[in-house]
This record gives C-alpha cells, structure tokens and sequence, in this order.
C-alpha cells in the first residue's frame, strides 16, 4: 500500500502541496478517490482569493493552524468544501481537493450521490466532499496525527496516501481558480488551478462572478 501522507508532506508551501496531491489517494467514510484537481490559496495579504486575506475569523480559524488539519466550509448556504491546510502555524494557506474519481467504496457513493453518474460523483468540490461524506463537523480536525483515524477526539479518520506511481509531469494544467472573481480570479497572476490533463472527472472551468451590492433605497 503507498505510504501515508504525513504532516511534513502538508507544512510546506501551498504551491508544491498542491500540484503534488494529484494522483493521490483520500479516504473518508467508506469511499476513496485518486484526487485529479485541486486549487492553491496562499493566505492572510497575499492571496485576495483565499478566505484569509482579510485575517482571522471563527469560520476560517483552522486555516491560521498547523498543517495537516481539515477546513471544511459551507459555500452558497448549502454546499461543503475540503481543504487541507499546508504550511506553518499562521501562513494561513490551503489546498482545496476540487475533484476525484472514486476508485474504491463504489456501493457507498452510489449511495450518496444516487441521481448521479459515476464520472460525477466527484467532480467538483461539493460533489466530492458529499461523495466522502464530509460536513461541517469535520472541520478544525487533525488527520495527520498518530491518533487520526482511532476514534481520539479532535482527530478524523481522513487518509491521504501517495501515488501509486510517480506522475508525469508533462499531464499536470494550470489555470485560474473555479469560481474566484477579482483580482484572485486573474489567471496570469494566480495560475493556482492543477489538474490532470485528460481526465474526466476533472470539473469544468468557470469564472468567478462579481457580487454587485444594490443601492440602499433613497
């Protein structure tokens, strides 16, 4: 069996972490997924697409943390996304799993996602973190540790396990980030978008929209 993740592997930049996890395994809830797509965000004042640029809130305080832990959040109101925190206690980074296929625990996803085709079960982040059985509970959670996976509080049973073989570099993509408006949206700027040429699973590229607030009633 490849070897598990450990924390080392997470506490450094979120731009080798990222590109990286492609190709490797993630397990959770009975289901695991060869992880094909993930997004980098770099943090507190330097990357205006991450949920910390603006500093520490209750919501985005696991990412403020050390690596190796869960940042499960809830987007639009109802939908749950993965990220994994990276680098070191204060960076404030994370890579969001944004796409898998599910490689093992068929039966389970069938069961979770039941009006879906299998190339769709993961494809997204949404789709993947409903696929795994993810929700906000599972956040702030440490899956690195010792005791991750043994039932010990503040732990999850969350694997991550490398590649089975290495990859080419050659069938890794960049591009702008799924959905980010502004200037974190700016492909050129912010190519932090990786995932695996080819694959089906990989979800589609969409620009982010700018919220325009309406104008308070005169």
């Amino acid at each position: 069996m490849p070897r598990r993740l450990g924390r080392s592997f997470f506490a450094r930049h979120v731009l080798l972490v990222a590109p990286q996890l492609l190709g490797c395994t993630l397990s959770h809830g009975g289901v695991t997924v060869r992880i094909t797509e993930t997004e980098a965000y770099d943090g507190y004042r330097i990357d205006p697409g991450s949920h910390t640029f603006r500093g520490e809130t209750p919501r985005n305080a696991p990412v403020f943390g050390r690596p190796g832990v869960t940042y499960v959040y809830l987007t639009y109101g109802m939908h749950w996304m993965l990220c994994l925190v990276t680098g070191s206690v204060g960076d404030a980074s994370a890579v969001l799993v944004r796409a898998g296929e599910v490689i093992a625990g068929h039966g389970v996803a069938a069961a979770r996602r039941p009006e879906a085709p299998e190339r769709d079960w993961c494809r997204g982040p949404a789709k993947l973190a409903t696929t795994l059985g993810l929700t906000g509970a599972h956040t702030a959670l440490d899956f690195c540790g010792p005791a991750a996976g043994l039932g010990s509080p503040g732990t999850i049973d969350l694997q991550l396990r490398a590649a089975a073989a290495p990859l080419d570099p050659a069938h890794i993509r960049t591009g702008p980030r799924v959905g980010v408006s502004g200037p974190g949206g700016d492909g050129t700027a912010y190519p932090w978008r990786f995932f695996l040429h080819g694959e089906r699973t990989v979800s589609p590229y969409r620009p982010g929209k700018v919220r325009v607030r309406p104008l308070p009633p005169h």
